[in-house]
C-alpha cells in the first residue's frame, strides 16, 4: 500500500468525448455489471480534462481523487480505489499504468479511459453480454437490445445493396505542394498510444469469410473457427501468424483444423499454432531449397541456375584480377604447381568445384560436401570467389569440414555483409588474427615454468615449491651415535614420552 497513495501523483488520458448513447450505455449497460462507484470514478476520471477537449490532465496528487469521492484517506480509500479501479479496467474502460519519474524519483499512475461499446458491439462481445444476462437477467437483455438498436425494415433485409458514394479523389483535388511543417506535426501527432481493446484491423490478410469457406465442416474445430466472425483480435493474431511464416490459406485452415490449437472456451493457443506454423515454414523452405538445387543441375541450366549470368558477363567473370594487398599464401598443397600470383587468381576466378578437386585428390570429392555448398552458393547467394576463399581457411587452418561448422562461417559472413572476393580476405585474415591473438593469451596459462611448477593466468603461482626427501643413498654422509641418540631424543620429546 505504500507503493499506492493519496500523496502519489497521477494523470488521466483520453481521446474520446461521451455523447449521449455513451451516457445511456455507462447507466444501462456498464452500471449493473460493475455498479455505480465504479461508474462515479469514471465519470470523476473523466473529468480531469474538460468535455470539449482530449489529450494528458495536469500532474496532480491522488488526494485530489480520494477528496472529491469522499474517501478515507488511509489504506481502506486506497483498497475501494483499487477495488473499483480494477471492475473499470476488467470491462474495458480503464487501463492502469505506473511511470516511474526519473526527475522526482517518485512513481507517477497513469489511467487511460476508454470510451464505452456501441450497443452493436457490445452484443458482439460474449463476456459482456453474459455477465449482464447473470446480473440482470435474459429477458433484460433482450430488452435493452431492442431499446438501444432499432432494426433493419423487412422490406429492406432482401433488398439489392449498391455503392452508389462518390469517392474522395472524384471531387476534391489535393495540391502536389509538400510542406514540411505540416508533414512534421502529422509525423508527431501520429506517435499516440493506441487502444489495445480495438486492435487497428487492415486489409492484410485472410478474412473470416475466406476461411470458413475452406474449413472442413465435419471437424472437431468448426464451431471455434465460426465464432472468428465475432472475435476480431483472434483473427488478426491468426493473420499475424500466417504473416509472419508466409503461410497460404490452405495451411492456415489445416493449422485452424489441428487438435488443441484452440481450448475448450474456443481461446486461440497461439503458442502451439506459432509452433505448427514455424514447421510448415521450414518444410515449404527445405522443398524450395532443393527445388532449386534440382533445377540448377538440369542440362542448359546450370549456367544461369547460380548467379544468373549470361554468357558474356561469365566470360568477363574469369579475367578478374586481384590486387597485391589481397593476395593469400599458397598452402603447401599447391607448392610447386604455381605461384602466389597463379593461386589466387584460381581463387578469384575457378569454380570452387575446380579448388575441391586439387584438396581431395586421392579421391572423390564426398557428396555431403558438395551438397552444403551448393547450398551456400544456391541458397545462401554467396559468390563463388567468397567460397573459394572460404575453401582456403578451412585447409590451411586445419578446420572441421562438417556442415554444421561450415553453414557456422557462412552465417558469420553473411551477417558481415561479405559479398566479393576482397571482403572475404578481408574476413579471413581478421578471424586468423583473431585465433592468433588468442592462442598468445592461452599460452602462458598452459606453458610450465623452468622451476617444474604451474602458474595460473594471472601468472601467479599456484602451488608452493614443496621440497622433496632425497634417497639416503645419494647421501655421503653417515651421523655419527651421538648424532643418532639427539634425534631420537628429540623424537621422544615430540611424542610427549619425556
Amino acid at each position: 500500500m505504500l507503493h499506492f497513495s493519496e500523496y502519489h501523483r497521477f494523470v488521466v488520458v483520453r481521446d474520446f468525448a461521451l455523447s449521449s448513447l455513451d451516457y445511456k450505455m455507462l447507466t444501462a449497460m456498464y452500471q449493473p455489471m460493475i455498479g455505480g462507484y465504479a461508474i462515479s470514478l469514471y465519470q470523476t476520471l473523466y473529468h480531469q480534462l474538460p468535455g470539449d477537449r482530449t489529450g494528458c490532465s495536469d500532474i496532480e496528487q491522488q488526494r485530489r481523487l480520494f477528496l472529491t469521492l469522499e474517501l478515507e484517506a488511509g489504506e481502506r480509500g486506497r483498497k475501494w480505489l483499487i477495488e473499483q479501479s480494477s471492475k473499470l479496467e476488467a470491462v474495458g474502460l480503464l487501463r492502469t499504468s505506473r511511470r516511474f519519474a526519473a526527475a522526482s524519483e517518485d512513481y507517477v499512475y497513469e489511467y487511460e479511459l476508454f470510451q464505452p461499446l456501441s450497443p452493436g458491439e457490445f452484443f458482439k462481445n460474449h463476456h459482456l453480454t453474459l455477465l449482464l444476462r447473470d446480473k440482470v437477467g435474459k429477458y433484460a437483455v433482450f430488452a435493452l437490445r431492442d431499446e438501444l438498436i432499432v432494426p433493419e425494415a423487412d422490406e429492406l433485409k432482401l433488398a439489392n445493396t449498391e455503392n452508389i458514394s462518390v469517392p474522395f479523389y472524384d471531387l476534391f483535388r489535393l495540391s502536389a505542394e509538400v510542406d514540411p511543417e505540416l508533414e512534421q506535426a502529422f509525423f508527431e501527432s501520429a506517435a499516440t498510444v493506441m487502444d489495445d481493446r480495438k486492435p487497428v484491423v487492415t486489409n492484410k490478410g485472410f478474412s473470416y469469410a475466406e476461411i470458413i469457406m475452406r474449413f472442413p465442416h465435419d471437424s472437431v474445430n468448426r464451431e471455434y473457427v465460426e465464432s472468428l466472425k465475432y472475435e476480431p483480435e483472434q483473427l488478426a493474431t491468426i493473420n499475424y501468424v500466417a504473416r509472419k511464416y508466409g503461410l497460404y490459406l490452405t495451411d492456415v485452415c489445416k493449422l485452424l483444423d489441428e487438435d488443441g490449437v484452440f481450448e475448450e472456451g474456443g481461446q486461440l493457443v497461439l503458442e502451439l499454432l506459432q509452433h505448427r506454423a514455424n514447421q510448415v515454414f521450414r518444410q515449404d523452405k527445405k522443398r524450395s531449397e532443393d527445388r532449386v538445387r534440382w533445377m540448377a543441375k538440369l542440362p542448359g541450366r546450370g549456367e544461369t541456375a547460380g548467379g544468373g549470368m549470361s554468357g558474356e558477363e561469365e566470360g568477363q567473370s574469369k579475367d578478374k584480377p586481384v590486387e597485391m594487398a589481397f593476395y593469400l599464401d599458397v598452402p603447401d598443397l599447391f607448392q610447386g604447381e604455381c605461384n602466389q600470383h597463379q593461386y589466387n587468381y584460381i581463387l578469384r576466378n575457378e569454380p570452387y568445384t575446380f579448388l575441391l578437386e586439387k584438396i581431395f585428390s586421392r579421391g572423390t570429392v564426398p557428396d555431403g560436401l558438395l551438397d552444403t555448398l551448393s547450398r551456400v552458393e544456391l541458397n545462401y547467394g554467396l559468390h563463388e570467389e567468397v567460397i573459394n576463399v572460404l575453401i582456403h581457411f578451412i585447409y590451411i587452418t586445419k578446420r572441421s569440414w562438417s556442415k554444421k561448422y561450415m553453414e557456422a562461417i557462412v552465417t558469420d559472413m553473411l551477417g558481415k555483409q561479405v559479398g566479393s572476393f576482397e571482403q572475404a580476405v578481408q574476413y579471413v585474415r581478421e578471424q586468423m588474427e583473431y585465433s592468433e591473438k588468442k592462442a598468445r593469451a592461452a599460452k602462458p596459462a598452459f606453458g610450465g615454468s623452468s622451476s617444474g611448477t604451474s602458474r595460473g593466468r594471472s601468472g601467479a603461482r599456484q602451488k608452493p615449491v614443496i621440497p622433496v626427501v632425497q634417497d639416503g643413498t645419494k647421501s655421503s654422509r653417515v651421523l655419527s651415535a651421538a648424532e643418532r641418540e639427539e634425534l631420537r631424543r628429540k623424537a621422544l620429546l615430540l611424542d610427549g614420552k619425556m
